[in-house]
């Protein structure tokens, strides 16, 4: 699955979303995506990211910001969107997890329900949705919930039937608040076994329980090299032993205990930023990453089920095609 970075707001709104390829033009583009999507790849449309806030003042900015997403994913022919919201773009100011009060979110929250429909009619298939928030966007929400701490866990919950993936960004975070009432460290092994647990798991906060999303449904998400990320950077000796204690495969490799014996068979996978960083020879060597993703996952067989296209699918092996069954 790769995530195109980014679409943002024309230039004096932060509603009215646009996309131009760097450096290609765009029938190239569009051609580039075709054949990933032929070789078994989605390709999806990333929305917003570090310099650019999203903000939904009224309802006539909702339905540009829908319509303007739609005519993105169009043009390129993407499989669907990943919610990159960062910085002003998710706020709130009260209300609860299940209930929250705040009309840009709640806007946000109805914008992207109207476009998985409107694009499930057009394609007839569901519309693909992922999300890779900031840790105090979502594992924040156990130390406080307002501001931007916990502000993605009503959109989260609102959204979770759509989910394909939820990929938290374990990186330019400093320290969170594990499950177990511990402090955690980005950059160590203990902080991606207690923030991936905290979002399968759950956990209260004062806006209400947050209700954990199944394995098969979250990734980890961690920076390809120390260039790719303020902080956070984790070498790969010690993302493969977090990742493999947390798929069971592997030994506890810090002082963070799982909460669930055998860790978690279905956890979906990695997300990198970014596939242009790893493929730098300087980037602590070229595809660094992609290459301990292949010693973790490469000899263990996936299956899970995907709620949206109620497919059961079985990956074996990196770049293989996944394999769908259909279930009830």
């Amino acid at each position: 699955m790769i995530g195109i970075a980014f679409a943002e707001p024309a230039a004096g709104t932060t509603y009215d979303m646009v996309f131009t390829p760097s450096g290609t033009p765009q029938g190239t583009f569009i051609a580039q995506v075709a054949a990933l999507q032929a070789s078994g790849r989605k390709v999806l449309i990333s929305i917003g990211g570090a310099n650019a806030t999203v903000h939904l003042n009224s309802d006539p900015e909702r339905d540009q910001f829908r319509t303007s997403m739609l005519a993105i994913i169009d043009t390129y022919g993407f499989d669907g969107i990943d919610i990159d919201l960062e910085g002003a773009s998710v706020s709130i100011s009260g209300g609860s997890i299940a209930a929250p009060v705040d009309a840009p979110l709640l806007r946000s929250i109805d914008a992207i329900e109207g476009m998985a429909d409107d694009f499930e009619l057009t394609h007839g298939v569901p519309m693909m949705l992922t999300m890779a928030p900031e840790t105090a966007f979502v594992q924040g929400g156990q130390s406080a919930f307002g501001g931007i701490w916990g502000a993605y866990l009503p959109v989260i919950h609102a959204l979770r039937d759509r989910i394909d993936i939820l990929h938290v960004q374990l990186y330019n975070s400093g320290s969170m608040y594990g499950i177990d009432g511990g402090i955690y460290a980005q950059g160590t092994a203990d902080f991606i076994v207690s923030q991936v647990e905290a979002v399968i798991q759950g956990f209260p906060t004062s806006g209400g329980n947050f209700i954990g999303l199944e394995p098969q449904h979250v990734a980890i998400g961690l920076p390809a090299c120390a260039s790719a990320a303020g902080g956070g950077y984790t070498d790969t000796t010690t993302v493969r032993a977090a990742v493999e204690y947390l798929l069971g495969t592997g030994t506890q490799p810090g002082s963070y205990t799982l909460v669930q014996p055998g860790g978690y068979p279905m956890l979906r996978g990695m997300m990198t930023w970014s596939i242009n960083w790893d493929a730098a020879s300087a980037c602590n060597g070229a595809n660094s990453y992609a290459e301990n993703f292949e010693r973790i996952f490469g000899d263990i067989s996936t299956t899970f089920m995907d709620h949206a296209s109620r497919e059961r699918i079985t990956i074996t092996q990196p770049g293989e095609r996944p394999h769908h069954d259909r279930w009830t």
